[in-house]
């Protein structure tokens, strides 16, 4: 597993929660240009039969979806225009021969450089993982293979399982031992368990694709397809042991700690006391999470009741899956042709110095993030946004002290959390320091290795230390957003502090319908479906009053039902309850940034129109077109059974037509497609 997917699989894992997938950062020029264009609107389309349309139908129409993109929206035109900044950083110090050894541009530059470095990549062809296939071949019984297990913990691949450290749910100054469900090479676990036949096929082709896998090492043909029948087997055991989703997104299901001795209880069969002395962690057992304890003794189960010649072709498979893309072109190839290909449908892989970027990125974040920091991120842009989340804060108060459906004294805690939400913008107070980390020029795998096992010895090191409340779980250069519900935390990178989300010169509407929508829905995952479960502190305390909760989820069964009945590709549903949280986020976020634009507008004209539209119309226009996208079939099939966030189109027409301010600054009548009557609508913050 790289650095970068390693720290975006710990986001999702402890919870927090982001505004979007996570893409990188850009800098687009703002002088001449357009913060809202009715040339990307189709007016044709009335505004309350479909929102969405009406707002982006043009733009839909006029961007077909690049070959190297399985979908093509706002995000991926800011990451366009990020490409060409990270170029020229990288382009600047890949080419500074002068830079000091052991620097942070020294490394920088060979990580990049050796990346794109092909010739020696496709000489090197296998080699870079044969040790590891030595090593496995070695294994003569369980005890070696789970040795090899730890190892590829060490390494940041994550073999069966994952383990890192995390603030403890219930004690939020703490950091824990964690361990949480993994294993399967495929995405969800529903692939492999499900009917349908979607999930049918793309099981047919995952086995077609290791097979050739092993081909590509080496196996005889008959040998490969024995063999990938073998792992798919093991992956589907460890599938029927897994939690779905929907179970993961429930934060007191998902908290069971217990210590050394609980765990072997809980799991026997496996090795633990072993596994935690080969991390160096021996000494910190006191205080373990298991996510999903029945994961953990099926898994534990399995070890011993499977063949071990099969636990070593699983063994070899995951190590050779996740080192793909790091080696021979044939193997990065194969990798791309099954996961870009048949499950998203994307047609062409990237070009390689984007990917290298990415990469680069990823194992040097807030090394590459200073740099982007100084080049591209005006300090009065980190001055407006505070004073914005400010606004949005009393917004937000203002909209507790008004509900109908909660008590005072629930209203008093969830104030006094909202009071308590930490906010970071831009960048770290404090970088993480590169200095252990060695990058040289002698392969681009053994770079990645190394980047990997500083970032896994990272996170093992924070076990049994207070948590760091300085540290990001984001970079600079990160076009996103998220709130944590651990630190009780929003937490806004420079990058997307920029058009279309934030204008230094534009109007309130525009600002307020992004930005400040933004804001909202990261403040609102602090009283979603799993953050309200979170006090001031960050811990898991329920702090309502069972009437309260109540009423909660009476408001947000309606959403969870508008959602579950929202069409998509004809015969396919949005799934209410997976994507409830970033749901409730949208909602609120939007409900928060119109309270506070109406504050900011303070008196002004709200028929003062620009371009022909009201300030309360391009508010809602300025929303709806930050969620354009266009998205190929199988990407959109894959993101609505793995995806928490809801597709673009349902972003924006789930929302827009549950608030009343949309309503009135359109003029929508009862008889137009998108109406739904005051009394159906979803009003949770």
């Amino acid at each position: 597993m790289t650095t970068n997917r390693l720290k975006h699989t710990l986001l999702t894992i402890i919870g927090t929660t982001a505004l979007f997938g996570l893409t990188q950062g850009c800098k687009q020029e703002q002088k001449g240009a357009i913060a809202l264009s009715a040339s990307n609107m189709d007016t044709a389309i009335k505004a309350g039969d479909d929102f969405y349309k009406y707002a982006n139908g043009n733009w839909l129409k006029n961007n077909p979806i690049p070959a190297e993109y399985s979908r093509y929206g706002a995000f991926e035109v800011l990451e366009e225009q990020n490409y060409k900044q990270m170029e020229e950083i990288l382009k600047e110090v890949s080419a500074d021969k002068s830079a000091k050894a052991g620097s942070v541009n020294q490394k920088i530059r060979d990580f990049y450089n050796t990346g794109m470095d092909t010739l020696a990549i496709d000489k090197a062809g296998f080699t870079p993982i044969a040790e590891s296939f030595a090593r496995i071949d070695k294994i003569k019984d369980v005890s070696e293979l789970q040795k090899v297990i730890s190892e590829g913990h060490t390494d940041g691949f994550a073999p069966l399982f994952y383990f890192f450290g995390s603030a403890d749910e219930k004690n939020s100054n703490q950091v824990i031992a964690q361990l949480y469900q993994g294993g399967l090479g495929l995405p969800d676990r529903d692939y492999y368990l499900s009917e349908d036949p979607r999930s049918a096929e793309i099981r047919l082709e995952y086995v077609k694709h290791i097979s050739r896998m092993l081909e590509l090492i080496g196996f005889d043909k008959t040998e490969a397809n024995k063999s990938a029948a073998s792992i798919m087997k093991l992956e589907t055991d460890l599938a029927k042991v897994s939690l779905t989703n929907i179970e993961l997104r429930d934060p007191v299901a998902n908290y069971n700690k217990t210590n050394l001795a609980g765990l072997i209880k809980m799991a026997p069969g496996f090795e633990w006391t072993g596994f935690f002395k080969d991390l160096g962690i021996s000494d910190r057992t006191n205080e373990i999470n298991v996510a999903q304890p029945k994961f953990f003794k099926g898994m534990a189960s399995l070890i011993n009741s499977t063949p071990l010649d099969d636990w070593k072709l699983y063994m070899k498979w995951h190590r050779l899956n996740q080192a793909a893309s790091y080696l021979s072109s044939d193997f990065d190839k194969e990798h791309f042709a099954f996961f870009g290909t048949v499950l998203s449908g994307t047609t062409e892989q990237q070009p390689r110095w984007k990917r290298l970027l990415d990469e680069t990125s990823g194992a040097l974040g807030e090394a590459v993030g200073q740099i982007y920091v100084s080049k591209f991120f005006p300090p009065e842009a980190k001055d407006k946004m505070i004073t914005l989340v400010g606004n949005l804060k009393l917004a937000l108060k203002d909209r507790i002290l008004n509900l109908k459906w909660m008590s005072e004294v629930t209203k008093k805690e969830a104030i006094a959390k909202l009071e308590k939400i930490n906010v970071k913008v831009g960048y770290p107070d404090k970088w993480i320091d590169y200095s252990p980390l060695e990058i040289g020029t002698q392969s681009y795998y053994s770079n990645v290795l190394n980047s990997n096992r500083f970032e896994t010895k990272r996170q093992f090191n924070k076990i049994g230390k207070p948590v760091d409340r300085s540290e990001w779980g984001m970079t600079p250069q990160t076009v996103n957003a998220y709130y944590s519900p651990n630190m009780n935390e929003i937490v806004f990178p420079a990058a997307i502090l920029q058009p279309p989300f934030f204008w230094l010169d534009a109007d309130d509407a525009v600002n307020y319908g992004a930005i400040g929508v933004v804001i909202g829905h990261e403040m609102s995952h602090g009283f979603d479906d799993q953050g309200r479960q979170y006090d001031k502190e960050g811990n898991l305390r329920d702090w309502w009053t069972s009437e309260d909760s109540d009423n909660f989820n009476k408001q947000t069964k309606v959403l969870v039902e508008q959602y579950n009945a929202f069409s998509i590709l004809d015969s396919l549903h949005v799934d209410g309850e997976l994507t409830l949280g970033e749901n409730i986020a949208d909602l609120g976020g939007v409900n928060i940034a119109y309270t506070a634009f109406l504050k900011a507008m303070n008196g002004k004209d709200m028929n003062d129109k620009i371009d022909d539209f009201t300030p309360a119309q391009r508010f809602f226009l300025s929303y709806a077109q930050v969620w354009r996208n266009n998205i190929r079939d199988k990407a959109l099939m894959r993101r609505l059974k793995e995806d928490v966030h809801s597709p673009g189109e349902a972003r924006v027409n789930g929302i827009v037509y549950n608030v009343q301010a949309f309503y009135e600054a359109f003029n929508i009548q009862n008889s137009e497609k998108g109406y739904i009557p005051a009394d159906k609508r979803a009003n949770i913050w």
